[in-house]
């Protein structure tokens, strides 16, 4: 049995932008390319840029809802930001960060930390795990999710990157600690996905509009999609095959 795949999402700064992709090449052991090279540390952090951290350490969408309705294009080192209620913002994060929180400032809680910095590791995304990853998702999943709330969501809740159909529900919890192949890139896969509240804000409005975590209780476990490592490189596009080896 195998699936195939459907979109292709990366995020240039972490909890601040998706963007769709047509296809992308992949590095072992390392990220999406240009997935979550940036982050922006809270004023009550202590990231430097000099090792990965834990999310907490960042501005994002489980604290800031409003986050979750950027949309984000990255071109060579200029990233452009666009919400719905902000005017579109092209900055330069290693340079301009000024520019950036001035822009960020009225999407953000009062009762938060206040976004203070953009800071990035050399050689690495600053994903949610503590190794370079890539989450993988399942549309059947989504559906499930869906059917159990009854109305439609965006899959770009999830922020995933790498998004496949074909397959059951939760098939790929059954993947753990198994390699899978899509496209000519093979996966090594690590971990489920614990979900937070930025899955229940809109990704067109950053209001709270959906109980995701609620849904996926139905199912006694808070989890969507899992985290895979790159064993061997190179490119997806959607259509793509993924079959477990």
């Amino acid at each position: 049995m195998s699936g195939t795949v459907t979109a292709l999402w990366r995020h240039p700064i972490k909890s601040h932008g998706r963007e769709s992709l047509d296809h992308i090449t992949m590095t072992p052991g390392q990220t999406m390319p240009g997935d979550r090279i940036w982050a922006v540390a809270h004023e009550a952090s202590k990231a430097d840029g000099s090792e990965w951290v834990p999310c907490n350490n960042f501005s994002r969408g489980a604290k800031a809802p409003q986050l979750m309705a950027i949309s984000a294009h990255l071109q060579g080192d200029t990233v452009t930001l666009r919400h719905p209620n902000r005017p579109d913002l092209s900055f330069e994060p290693d340079t301009q960060q000024d520019k950036f929180l001035h822009w960020v400032r009225p999407l953000m809680p009062t009762d938060r930390a206040a976004s203070a910095r953009i800071i990035r590791v050399p050689g690495r995304g600053m994903t949610d795990s503590d190794f370079p990853s890539i989450s993988l998702c399942n549309m059947a999943s989504h559906r499930a999710v869906e059917q159990k709330l009854g109305r439609d969501l965006s899959i770009a809740r999830w922020r995933g990157n790498i998004w496949f159909d074909g397959l059951p529900l939760w098939e790929e919890f059954d993947w753990l600690g198994r390699n899978i192949r899509i496209g000519e890139v093979i996966f090594h896969i690590r971990e489920r996905i614990t979900r937070c509240l930025a899955t229940t804000a809109n990704p067109e409005t950053g209001e709270r509009d959906a109980d995701t975590l609620g849904a996926l209780g139905n199912w006694n476990h808070q989890d969507f999609g899992v985290y895979a490592e790159v064993l061997q490189g190179g490119s997806i596009r959607p259509g793509d095959e993924v079959q477990v080896l």
